[in-house]
């Protein structure tokens, strides 16, 4: 025994007129402001033991910086304590920091950095 299933009427939406009359309906678009992620800047701290050589190549290396900037940055940590290296989303500057320290705990130096969000 084959039956067919009841035929649903169609329901319309009622649409009510606008002021010009033609009933048409405008969904008004509301644009959603994101606000772009924290960023943290890395920062390497001077220390009396680990070679300036060292750092000069930990810098290279992790923060794709030339011989020269290189330089620069790690006169500026001797000179003033410490220096950004980059800055960076949260999630890839703690990846600096962790290869960083990893690099000069196999090296045997006591090279410390960090990361702190950036002030804007």
């Amino acid at each position: 025994m084959v039956t067919k299933s009841p035929v649903l009427p169609k329901r319309v939406p009622q649409v009510e007129p606008d002021q010009d009359g033609s009933g048409t309906v405008v969904l008004e678009r509301r644009t959603q402001k994101t606000k772009p992620p924290q960023m943290y800047q890395v920062l390497m701290l001077n220390d009396d033991y680990t070679p300036m050589e060292f750092v000069v190549v930990v810098i290279q290396e992790f923060f794709a910086k030339d011989l020269e900037t290189a330089t620069q940055i790690m006169l500026k940590i001797h000179l003033d304590g410490k220096a950004v290296c980059g800055v960076y989303s949260r999630d890839v500057a703690a990846t600096k920091v962790d290869q960083v320290l990893d690099a000069a705990a196999k090296s045997g130096h006591p090279l410390k950095c960090l990361s702190e969000p950036v002030d804007f």
